[in-house]
Parts: structure tokens; sequence; C-alpha cells
């Protein structure tokens, strides 16, 4: 907690120092051009991280070694790769509609990281403390798929179209499981704040206490997520073997690298999304009557238990990747709409008659 406190007091210390030194809206300004900065950094440190971590993870799965030539054991390929895309010449396609062609990337990349607001990376640390936080996240991530389907309809190229039209169809249909599995936490928490769902597992993380119906919405919440993000099992949208890279396949250099870093940024989002509200989010494992280890992990950063809480997130996604086969498209749609989806509805019935059972004990009826 010493480590979370010590970043509070930081940013409560330039807070004072701007408002004493410039205008209130001037000051306000500069703090969001700050977090702004904060956050891109941030995302582009761990894509570069992360797409190193993946391409090790799978050669270690696949028993092979991965990137090894670029830096100490290939460290600096993903950093290669940016290099390239930099140098890259973004192409577009003659008959495209240029206009559309050309803003679709931006649409995506800016929706990634508009997710990132209310995300609390520690005590105090969060960009936006909105009352509605999961339902915003939820809301702004939909939006995404405007982007997608901007890009396959300008690029007219009929893979592109198609990609894209998959695309549409499948991340509509998994975010209504996904949406499911977060109302049960929230029922449960009786918040759609997210730093009040962490407050809310102070005595224990939802995944542990939260019995049958929240682990069942973990699951399901952890396949969803996969499917959404468009990889591996459920990439019908840039299958390689049908339709080469999809709704992306007219895009090249920097245009094609904001798909790409946008698909990384929703990786954590997602992943911060399930590590905060399954998983306690910064908060500390604790359990009921063990004070001692309870005092113990109290003595861990909060920041380090919110990012380590995310890697495990973001390795079950790579696990998923390089483990199962490719679905084809009906048995994709046929895993939500006849599986996931009953499963769902069922599972927010059991954990309301669990959440009003625990009100009433809380209450002494």
């Amino acid at each position: 907690m010493q480590l979370s406190i010590s970043l509070l007091e930081i940013t409560r210390a330039i807070d004072s120092w701007l408002n004493s030194a410039f205008h209130p809206h001037v000051a306000y300004g500069i703090e969001l051009v700050l977090a702004g900065v904060a956050v891109i950094l941030l995302v582009v440190a761990m894509a570069i991280l992360m797409v190193y971590a993946e391409r090790k993870l799978a050669g270690f799965m696949q028993m092979r070694l991965g990137p090894m030539r670029v830096g100490k054991w290939g460290s600096m390929q993903a950093v290669a790769d940016v290099m390239k895309l930099l140098l890259k010449e973004c192409l577009v396609p003659t008959n495209s509609d240029k206009l559309m062609f050309r803003v679709a990337p931006f649409v995506v990349t800016i929706v990634s990281f508009m997710t990132l607001v209310p995300i609390a990376f520690a005590k105090g640390i969060q960009l936006w403390d909105i009352n509605i936080g999961v339902f915003y996240i939820t809301a702004v991530s939909s939006l995404s798929v405007i982007g997608i389907l901007m890009a396959g309809w300008s690029s007219n190229n009929k893979y592109s179209l198609l990609g894209a039209m998959r695309s549409g169809a499948q991340i509509v249909s998994y975010e209504l499981s996904g949406g499911l599995a977060l109302i049960v936490v929230v029922m449960m928490s009786g918040t759609l704040s997210i730093s009040g769902i962490v407050q809310a597992q102070a005595d224990g993380w939802w995944v542990i206490k939260g019995h049958i119906p929240v682990i069942i919405a973990f699951v399901t919440f952890i396949i969803t997520s996969t499917a959404e993000l468009n990889r591996a099992p459920f990439d019908l949208a840039e299958a390689e073997s049908e339709l080469t890279a999809g709704y992306h396949t007219e895009y090249s250099g920097m245009q094609f690298a904001m798909f790409f870093l946008s698909e990384y940024t929703n990786m954590f989002v997602l992943s911060m999304v399930a590590a905060t509200v399954f998983l306690g989010g910064w908060m500390p494992f604790h359990l009921a009557g063990l004070d001692g280890l309870n005092h113990f992990m109290d003595y861990i950063p909060g920041i380090v238990w919110f990012f380590g809480k995310t890697f495990f997130i973001l390795f079950l996604i790579v696990w998923f990747r390089w483990t199962f086969p490719r679905l084809r498209i009906d048995q994709l749609l046929k895993l939500e709409w006849k599986y996931l989806l009953p499963v769902s509805i069922i599972n927010v019935l059991f954990a309301a008659f669990i959440a009003d059972g625990m009100v009433s004990v809380n209450d002494g009826g």
C-alpha cells in the first residue's frame, strides 16, 4: 500500500504546484495533457512488452525459440517492428472511400484509449472516478465495431468487407454474454463504480467469495473477451486462410499499426476489467480471520497487485491463442447464442437470488 500512497501523494503534489503556478483552468488543461501522455506511454510500452512476451510464450508452447536475432534473446524485435512500420508508406487503394479509409484506424484507436479512463490502477490513481464506470467501459468499447466496419467498407475489397461483417456479428453477439457476466458482480457489489467494486472486495475477491455465479461469470467473461478481441481461436474476422488479413487487408504502415495497437490496448483494458471486477483490482489478497496473512499482504503495493493480476489474465488470453484450433464462423456464433447466452441469463437469475440473500443477511432480515 505504501507505493500506492506515495503515487497518490505525487499526483496531489503535482496538482498543488500547477494550481499555485498557473490559473486553475490552465492547470487543469496541463493535467489533462500529462495524463494523456502518461496513458499513451503506458499503452505503447505494454504493447511492445506483450508482443515480445507473446512471441516467447508461443515459442515455448510450440517447442521453438521464438525471436532470437535482434537484441539479447530477441528482446529488440518488437522495437524493430515499430521502426519498420513508422518508415513504411501508408498506401490508399485507388477506388476506396479515401476519407473513410483514413479515418477508420483513428476511430478504433481513440475508442481503445477512451476505455482506459475509469480504470483504477491503484488507490486514488484513476483518471475519472465515474459512478457508472462499468457501464461506461461496456458502452464505449462497443463503438470500436464502427471503425472496423468503416475500414472494411471503405477498402473496396471483398475480403475486407467480409472480415468487417464477420467482426460486427461477432462483437455484437459476444458483448451480450460479456455484459451479463459483469452484471453478476455489479449486483453483488451494489454499484457500477470501478472504485466501489474494488472497495467491496476488501474482505475477499469476488471470484473467491462470490460463490458459483461469479466463477461462471469469470469464465464466461474470459471467453467473450477473447472473442471480442478477434483473437484465436475466435479470429474469424481476419482468418488468414480465408480472408487474408480481413478488414485491414489494404492497410499498411502506421495505419495498420494503429489497428495492431488497438488490439493490444483492448487486451489490456479487458484484462484490467477482469482483474478489477473479479480479482479485486489493486486490493491485496485477504482472507477473513487470517490477520497475520492480511497484514503481510498489505505490504505489497496496490499497483503491483493490479498489474500482477492483469498480466495473469493476459497470460490466459495468450494461452488460449496458442492452444485451441480456430472455430468456423457458424461454430463461433453457435457457442454464443446456443450455450453462453442461455447460461449467462440463468446465471444472472441465480446471482440475483444470492445477492438478495446477502442483502437480507446484512440487514439482519
